[in-house]
This record gives structure tokens, sequence and C-alpha cells, in this order.
């Protein structure tokens, strides 16, 4: 189910009809004009500029509205046979990332005699060796793409020396140049003339238009443009998250270790201020810490995003805040008054009541979108880590050998260690002589079955692990008892219920349950949204109790699309087989 709030301009193109040009506070953003199907896609990404606004869904597939003032335009499919891994949209292009690694691109800086087709630009890179693309990002009227060889190409205007030569000598081009090597990730905006580059040791380089100072290189070098990448001195003495750029500022997202706490993320900015998203009074020529009460000790920022001129900030006390220009509703507080320094706008409590972890926020140079995506499920390593890592969902704790505290899930412990008390004493005997970064992977081995484990630490642990993850009686009573978050499903305009740690542990059932109901074609998974109803209750029922319902009638029917889906995935491998429970079934009642 999508779920997407959308305040700001609401035209060139009209997002939402029947609505007025300016949206000064959330609301709720749907599909118009789709097919049952098309709703049904979840959200991957939103990405939007002067160009476009385009929505990507995680089968791979994209729509988007393109800005013509067209007051009945309906959005288009994107026509590129192969599976969308990314989108991102500039004022005057927009570029899209394909899992085979290729970039399809299109634009009046990319293609001036047919703007709107699109044209594989990674195809034109001269080193053949160097043609498979990892990562895209578009400035105003460039895009730049980074290669699995940790290389950059630009691509588009140069005016300001954003692609990273002189402007006199290539003030555009329609063919990827190499920009620079050793880069590990890329950042721009949809509004900007500058670029940033991070290289493997964490070395900043930014070059492009600076007359602002939104390249953080100081007052002495307050330019018009620079027109090579040039090192940035260290901004603190932390990673490195995101940088996203607006017109005349930029922002940066640092992650700082703190002894004996969890890491804390702050954000960094400079450049312009007046009616800007610089969260503060007064032009910066270096890159200094936005400060404010609403960033509480305990508080961290889950995620942000930049417009042209204004910001987005979620933290991970559901706080959304926002600054900057707000001719348009942009900021969503209600009015069109633009705000310098952050505060805190109040969102629809019900776009609350998920897992926070998969909102999203995404700006467009005018506009503004939150959105939510449920788990993929797709990468059962990577969800349980994000389980891990989220506080407000554990509710046990452990002390290393230093002092320091690691929040963990006791729900998952019981599963792990054979729901015995004295197996999580054990653990807790055991971390208790560990160092902060021995726990941590610990906890990793328990939740996630990470393989690269310390094998000396795995030695101390593997006695304690329920490896073979049964599903037992004492099981399924923690799981009945414990007040967790269902995970929703709707098909056939019925909602199901499904405990999501229930489904994330029975590993064997999983991936066919939910890339199936999510409509997940990559997978190439068989739809088992075909089947009927009262086969789809015979799963529900089968995932909380390994059993089949008395008083449910069999027909032969059932066991046909039912054998189906359990072959596709080798769901007999499963204890009790499903199958031959309804087999068992039929042949008693008949």
């Amino acid at each position: 189910m999508n779920e997407i709030l959308f305040f700001g301009s609401n035209s060139y193109p009209k997002l939402i009809k029947n609505k007025t040009d300016k949206i000064t506070k959330p609301i709720q953003f749907k599909f118009e004009n789709e097919n049952e199907n098309e709703n049904e896609k979840q959200i991957k990404q939103i990405s939007s500029g002067d160009f476009s606004t385009i929505f990507l869904f995680k089968n791979g597939k994209a729509i988007e509205y393109l800005n013509e003032n067209d007051s009945n335009q309906n959005p288009s499919k994107i026509q590129i046979e192969e599976n969308i891994q990314k989108v991102t949209v500039g004022n005057r292009n927009e570029a899209i990332l394909t899992k085979e690694g290729n970039v399809f691109a299109k634009g009046y800086d990319i293609n001036p005699d047919n703007p709107n087709e699109f044209i594989n630009i990674s195809s034109l890179i001269e080193d053949k060796n160097d043609r498979i693309i990892q990562d895209i990002v578009s400035g105003a009227y460039s895009v730049y793409l980074l290669t699995s060889n940790q290389n950059v190409y630009g691509i588009g205007f140069n005016g300001y020396g954003q692609l990273g030569f002189d402007s006199e000598t290539l003030e555009k081009t329609e063919k990827p140049i190499l920009m620079m090597k050793n880069v590990s990730k890329i950042f721009s905006g949809n509004s900007s003339f500058h670029v940033f580059l991070l290289n493997s040791n964490q070395e900043l380089f930014g070059c492009g238009y600076n007359d602002d100072c939104q390249i953080g290189l100081g007052e002495s070098r307050k330019e018009l443009m620079i027109q090579k990448p040039t090192k940035i001195q260290d901004i603190s003495k932390g990673k490195i998250i995101d940088i996203q750029c607006g017109w005349y500022h930029s922002i940066i997202l640092i992650e700082i270790e703190i002894e004996n706490e969890n890491p804390k993320r702050k954000l960094y900015s400079c450049g312009y201020w007046k009616d800007n998203g610089l969260g503060k009074y007064e032009d910066t020529y270096e890159f200094t810490e936005i400060k404010s009460s609403l960033f509480e000790n305990d508080d961290n920022i889950l995620d942000f995003s930049v417009g042209s001129s204004h910001t987005l900030i979620l933290t991970s006390h559901l706080k959304f805040i926002v600054f900057g220009y707000n001719s348009y509703g942009q900021l969503g507080t209600g009015d069109t008054n633009n705000q310098l320094i952050p505060i805190q706008i109040e969102l629809p409590e019900l776009r609350f009541n998920e897992d926070i972890s998969n909102y999203h926020i995404s700006c467009g140079s005018y506009k503004s979108f939150l959105y939510y995506s449920p788990l993929s499920f797709s990468n059962l390593e990577e969800d349980l880590i994000k389980l891990f890592e989220r506080k407000e969902f554990c509710n046990t704790s452990f002390k290393t050998e230093n002092g320091e505290i690691i929040e963990a899930h006791k729900l998952i412990l019981k599963y792990r260690l054979n729901q015995n008390q004295n197996q999580i004493e054990k653990l807790q005997e055991i971390i208790s002589k560990k160092s902060i970064k021995e726990s941590n992977q610990i906890f990793e081995m328990i939740y996630s079955n990470n393989s690269k484990i310390n094998p000396k630490l795995y030695s101390e642990i593997k006695e304690i692990i329920n490896l073979n993850e049964k599903i037992e009686e004492t099981m399924k009573r923690i799981y009945l008892n414990e007040n967790e978050k269902d995970f929703i499903i709707e098909r056939k305009e019925k909602k199901y219920k499904f405990p999501k740690l229930i489904l994330i542990m029975r590993s064997e059932l999983y991936r066919g349950m939910f890339l199936s109901v999510t409509n997940d074609t990559s997978n190439k998974v068989t739809d088992y949204s075909e089947l009927s109803n009262k086969s789809f209750q015979i799963f529900e029922y089968w995932i909380y109790s390994n059993q089949i319902k008395d008083g449910i009638e069999i027909t032969q029917e059932m066991i046909d699309e039912i054998e189906r889906g359990i072959d596709y995935f080798q769901l007999n491998q499963t204890n009790p087989n499903l199958f031959d429970l309804l087999i068992k079934k039929f042949n008693n009642q008949n």
C-alpha cells in the first residue's frame, strides 16, 4: 500500500487535480487513472525537479509526470525494458540507472535534438571497460555517473565548471567525460550547479558554482566558479553520510562517534542564508553545524532532503523539522512564510503507525514528499539488522566490558536462544567481557546469521544459539502473547494481518508469501494474488499454527493452486508439510 504525503507547488505539472496550485499543508497523494496493479506497487523512490516528477516502484518500473501546463495531464509509464534501480531528476534532465548498470537519460543538455527521448549515455563512455554504472546523480543541467571502477563521469552543461573542466574550453558535452578517479560517492541537487565527490579515504572535493561559498572552501575562495575538483578541509571528526545541494547552499549529514554513547548524526551547512535552507541567520563560508533545541541529545536524524531553497528533516523521535524558502507552501506549515531557522510541524498521526525506518523524504525544486514503503523482505539479513538498530523496538540491555550499553530485542533473543532465560544470562556474561565492536558482531550473528563473524567469537556463542530455528510451541506462545506490530497485506479489497517477525523468522515461507503479494516480478515469482480467498486463508492460518484449520473444506482446485505455489517455492521442505496436510484433510472429508 502506497502512503504518500505531498505539499508545495501543484503546477507544472499538476500532481493533484482539483486542488490549488499551492498546497501549504501535507495531504495524501493518490495516483489517478492508474489500473489496479499499478496502485498496488510499492514506492521505492520519488525524484522531482523542474523537468519532471518520477515515481519508482519496487518492481523496477516507473511513471513520470512531465512538467507541462496541462491540467488534465496523466502520468505515463517510462518505457525502459531493463529493471530500473534508481531515478534522478534535475531542472532540465532526468536519468535512470538499471539493474544491468546502464544509464538512460534525456533532457535539453543531454540530447538537445530530441530532449524527450531516452538515450543510453553509459554506452557513450570511451573506455569500454568502464561502462558499468553503480550510481547516478542529477544537477540542475548536468548528470553525474559513478562507475563500478569508482570513476566519476559528467555529462551536460559545464558553464560553472561543475563537470570539473575549464568552462571556456568545454561549456557543454553530450558525451560523459571523466572528472575524477577513486570516488566512492557523488552528491549534487536537482537545482544545483555544483557537485561534491567523496573518495574512499573520506576526503571531500567540490567544484562548480561557488559565488555564495556553497562549496564550503572559505571566504578566501569566494569565486563565481571552481573549475576543477578541489579538496575541502575536514568538516569535523565524523563520517560523511549524505550531502544535498540547493541553488545557493549545501547541507552535509555527518555521523560522529561519541565515547560510551551511540553515534550522533549532525547537520552542517554553508552558503547564502536569505530565503534559503541554511538553518541560520547569516552567510556561512565554511560548513558549520546547524544548531537547534529541536535536535535533542537522544534524538537522531533518520532522513533529510533539500530542494532548491528548502530543507526537510525527519528524526528518530518522529519530529518533522523544516526550514527555508516557502513561497509555494513546500514547508507544509499551512502558509507561505519563509522560515530561516528550524521549526517543527505536525503531520497526520495515522502516517506514523508503521515502521518509521521505512519513511523517506524527497524534495523537488518547490515540492515536498513524505512517503512510506513497507519492508520489501528481499534481504533477510538487511531487514533484521535494521530491526536490531531500531532503539524504540528494543526491550532489553547488555553492558559491554567498557560499560557501553547495547539495546536488543528480547523477542528475537528468546527465539534464537532456545527460549531459555539461562541462555540469555549466558549471553549477558559473554557480552560483559567483550568490547562494543565484538558485542555488535555477536548480535549481528544472532539476528542475521552473518557468517563474517570472527571464528573465535562464533565458537563462544554457537552452543547457545538455536540454529535450526524450528517453530516450537513455546515460540508460538511468545509471538501470540507479545504485542508486535503487524504487516498488512491488501489484496482483492481485503486486508490480512501477519506478525512481522513470524514471517521474517520463518524464512522458508517469507519469500514465497511476500514477493508474490507485492507483485515483485523482478524476482520472477508466481503471482499468488490469483489464489482464491480460501486458499489464501489456508496460508494465513498455517503461518500461525502449522495446521489446517478445522472445519474448512478442501477442494481439488485449492489443492492444485496451492501445490503450484509449494512446488515453485519448495515449501515442501517445511515440517509439517502443508501439501501433505491438504491431501490428508481432503481424503478424510471425502
